[in-house]
């Protein structure tokens, strides 16, 4: 079952409007909309963790950030290697 929904009115640039317009497809701008829209409180509410983790614990190091993106993207090739693999077994 959806959530209630509202209608409301908004004002964006016209060439912003446009470039969501060609991008949103058969779900229409409002979902296209309210998608980025909750996108963007994810960022935000991702954002409040990091800072209160950080006040708590200090920053982490950029290089710690680096070896989490290179494990990340070693587990992605790991998961497209699977995935290729099984698809070539079928």
């Amino acid at each position: 079952m959806s959530e209630p929904t509202s209608k409301y009115s908004i004002t964006m640039p016209r060439d912003v409007a446009a470039a969501a317009r060609a991008r949103s497809g058969p779900s229409g701008l409002s979902a296209y909309v309210s998608a980025a829209v909750a996108r963007q409180i994810e960022r935000d509410n991702l954002n409040e963790l990091i800072q209160v983790a950080e006040a708590e614990h200090g920053p982490i190091a950029d290089e710690e950030i680096q070896a989490l993106r290179d494990q990340l993207h070693q587990a992605r090739r790991e998961q497209t290697e699977r995935t290729q693999d099984g698809a070539d077994a079928a």
